[in-house]
């Protein structure tokens, strides 16, 4: 949310480069309800015009990979509509509770995006996305020592730590949340130095 909010901002001076990092392929863990739930809960402490629901339905994802190769090929129809249906699945798992690894739903709002769907279903049906997903990921994993996501870094590497509060769990349950280190748009201001810092790292290597 906050990258999608400064990416205007900053259009022209910064390109931010999104790639694949399946955590469970590289993490060896596939989507877990519990910890996801716990993250949705930290993260709209700290976000709080953010839209996090509780996923409600019966049949939660089992997998993110058909959505890794989605969002792979939205990006084939230009980066702002990459970046604006990678957005939208975002939204529809974390706020509307719709299951993201359905082809269906993944085509739904391939559509409500304003891709062009002819082109999108033909693209995610030949199966090419998928070892464009493992290669991105193998190199993640490989080249930048990549262990979690999100992970944002530079060009060069450099990775960029956000601030985070950490909670003290029993079980699934959480006990004690640690001092906010940022809320709202004091988050949005740390991000926004991330930008900086890309900026000030293309002036110093020209």
């Amino acid at each position: 949310m906050r990258l999608d909010k400064l990416i205007p901002e900053f259009d022209g001076r910064v390109k931010i480069r999104e790639r694949a990092f399946p955590l469970e392929v590289f993490g060896n863990d596939p989507p877990n309800r519990s910890q996801i739930e716990v993250e949705k809960w930290l993260a709209a402490l700290q976000e709080p015009l953010a839209e996090f629901q509780p996923y409600e339905a019966d049949d939660y994802p089992a997998t993110t990979l058909p959505t890794f190769d989605a969002a792979w090929c939205a990006f084939q129809q230009g980066e702002k509509l990459g970046h604006a249906y990678d957005m939208q699945i975002r939204k529809a798992f974390f706020a509307r509770g719709r299951n993201i690894a359905k082809r269906e739903v993944l085509f739904e709002i391939a559509e409500e995006t304003g891709l062009e769907i002819h082109q999108f279903v033909q693209l995610f049906d030949s199966r090419t996305a998928r070892q464009h997903i493992l290669d991105e990921g193998q190199l993640g994993l490989d080249r930048y020592r990549v262990h979690g996501t999100p992970t944002l870094m530079l060009a060069d590497g450099t990775k960029l730590r956000h601030p985070i509060a950490y909670p003290n769990m029993v079980g699934d349950k959480i006990i004690k949340v640690g001092i906010l280190p940022c809320h709202g748009e004091g988050c949005l201001d740390i991000t926004r130095g991330f930008f900086e810092k890309a900026l000030q790292a293309v002036i110093i290597n020209h």
